[in-house]
């Protein structure tokens, strides 16, 4: 079978090593997997028997879906993770603990301080910022007027979050982020990672996630409040690897292709 791996020009630069990755797993699987750049991509192009998207343009992947095309992650997926809002109502209606999540138009309509507002489609914590009071707010919204933007109030925790990876329903590996002088814990931002264990009921709600999306391989991030309650933060398609790398020595490439390559054998393989 034949699949496309797609990327953006600027990610598929950035993430060389794990496309290499990826495109020789799939040789182990017997699939036929070609790097395509998603600003390339052509009306026209013969269509492949399944893509691995890797962006967050949800009109391709429903473009390709509407072709009869299996994509990982489905479009669904792809446009509620990338939607922090859709993602936390998603959530708090499975009944899974959530930091409160709200679509701002104005100052005024935050409710209290220290907050901490997020563009609704931003990734990567680049843009999330911690405001402690009325003034550094206006200042933002003034600086950045067409921005959508969500708000949550600050949960007092560690500096640190954990990231479940989850491969259908199956968590297939788990780390602590902990941030570099800073609330966010990206490690993109300069945080480390570690192996992390989940307990049970963590898992459990992941889990719950995963099923209610139907999703193939997506990140699923929580942070523990000061009474040690497990709380939904976000969710990451694309997920990117390289926490799961360097925590341990699980080949990531290796185990998705290995689904992809099972799904397609059997589409209600589990």
């Amino acid at each position: 079978m034949t699949g496309w791996l797609i990327y953006s020009r600027e990610e598929a630069e950035r993430n060389a090593w794990f496309i290499g990755q990826l495109i020789a797993a799939a040789q182990n699987c017997r699939l036929d997997l070609e790097l395509k750049i998603e600003e390339e991509l052509q009306p026209d192009d013969a269509q492949p028997d399944f893509a691995l998207y890797r962006g967050r343009d949800f009109d391709i992947s429903r473009g390709l879906e509407d072709a009869g095309v299996r994509v990982f992650n489905r479009t669904e997926v792809n446009r509620i993770a990338n939607d922090k809002l859709a993602a936390s109502q998603l959530a708090m209606m499975l009944g899974v603990p959530a930091i409160p999540t709200a679509k701002v138009r104005a100052v005024d309509e935050i409710r209290s301080f220290p907050a901490v507002v997020k563009t609704a489609d931003g990734h990567g914590g680049s843009d999330v910022f911690l405001l402690e009071d009325e003034k550094s707010a206006a200042e933002l919204f003034a600086e950045r007027p067409t921005e959508q933007w969500i708000v949550q109030p600050f949960i007092d925790h560690t500096p640190s979050d954990v990231r479940l990876y989850m491969l259908g329903v199956v968590c297939i590996g788990a780390v602590k982020r902990t941030g570099a002088g800073s609330f966010k814990s990206n490690v993109a931002l300069g945080g480390t990672a570690e192996p992390f264990s989940p307990p049970a009921a963590l898992t459990a709600l992941a889990e719950r996630i995963a099923k209610a999306l139907k999703s193939d391989y997506v990140g699923i991030d929580f942070i523990q409040d000061q009474d040690g309650i497990w709380l939904f933060n976000e969710l990451e398609d694309p997920v990117g690897a390289r926490s799961l790398y360097a925590a341990g020595d699980l080949d990531v490439a290796e185990e998705l292709m290995k689904y992809i390559s099972d799904k397609l054998d059997d589409p209600y393989a589990g």
